[in-house]
């Protein structure tokens, strides 16, 4: 099974820098998106042979998630049943006879990091939440998680350490989605490899000169972990500030 997840920034403007060209050719099984900055009725995929699940935000014009699927799923939930956390449209969770499918774009502690508060304690509830679902089934848990791990995932730590993304409380955020049984799978199949980002800034011909972070994931239930058969980044990917993620599994 294939599953690709993008941040888009913008399905409408991805659309129009080859979108539709990437999906066709690669074909998934589940495709996620995050960042879709479109609200019910303004974009119309044809995407035959897949069901489409849509998260809009309150806000226009900002964050949204959906996920296209080719098997249509037992049940679909949005969001993770906290108010404070589920106007934003963030979350999309698809269950499976076997396992769960949850796409994440989450919230960005935005500069001077005046958002880092909200941030915390969406990863403390977004965490219950995941171990919640997670008890009766394995969970694929894929997204922009809005965070650096380790200084291997930026290209420049050094200058980032109070930055949104790499700051200690976001990271050690990271470290306890991991130590409660999560895997990072690209570090899995590639746990030295330099220079891997899936995102990089508009400013200075960042991409160019592959100035750039790994914020990008999937991360499974270790249940899962003998089923792991692929990671990948799709560097040449354009389209977007983001570059897509892939998984193969099963």
């Amino acid at each position: 099974m294939k599953l690709i997840s993008w941040n888009v920034n913008g399905i409408r403007a991805c659309l129009k820098k080859g979108f539709m060209d990437f999906f066709e050719k690669e074909n998934a099984d589940i495709f996620c998106i995050q960042e879709s900055k479109v609200q019910e009725g303004q974009v119309t995929l044809d995407l035959k042979d897949y069901h489409q699940y849509w998260n809009y935000a309150e806000k226009k014009g900002y964050s949204g998630t959906a996920i296209f699927s080719k098997v249509a799923p037992l049940n679909v939930t949005y969001g993770i049943g906290i108010e404070e956390h589920d106007n934003e449209g963030r979350v999309i969770t698809l269950e499976y006879e076997d396992f769960y499918v949850v796409t994440v774009y989450t919230p960005n502690s935005q500069r001077g990091l005046a958002r880092l508060d909200y941030r915390m304690k969406w990863e403390t509830d977004f965490l219950k939440y995941l171990k919640g679902i997670e008890a009766s089934k394995p969970v694929i848990l894929c997204g922009d998680l809005n965070v650096a791990h380790k200084e291997i995932d930026l290209k420049n730590p050094d200058t980032n350490r109070k930055s949104a993304g790499f700051s200690d409380e976001e990271r050690a955020k990271f470290d306890e989605l991991l130590n409660n049984d999560f895997i990072d799978t690209f570090r899995y199949f590639y746990p030295d490899k330099e220079d891997a980002y899936t995102w990089w800034s508009y400013m200075r011909k960042a991409r160019d000169r592959n100035i750039g972070w790994r914020i990008d994931y999937f991360c499974v239930s270790s249940k899962l972990k003998s089923e792991l058969k692929e990671a990948s980044i799709y560097t040449d990917v354009h389209g977007s500030d983001h570059c897509p993620v892939g998984l193969e599994i099963f």
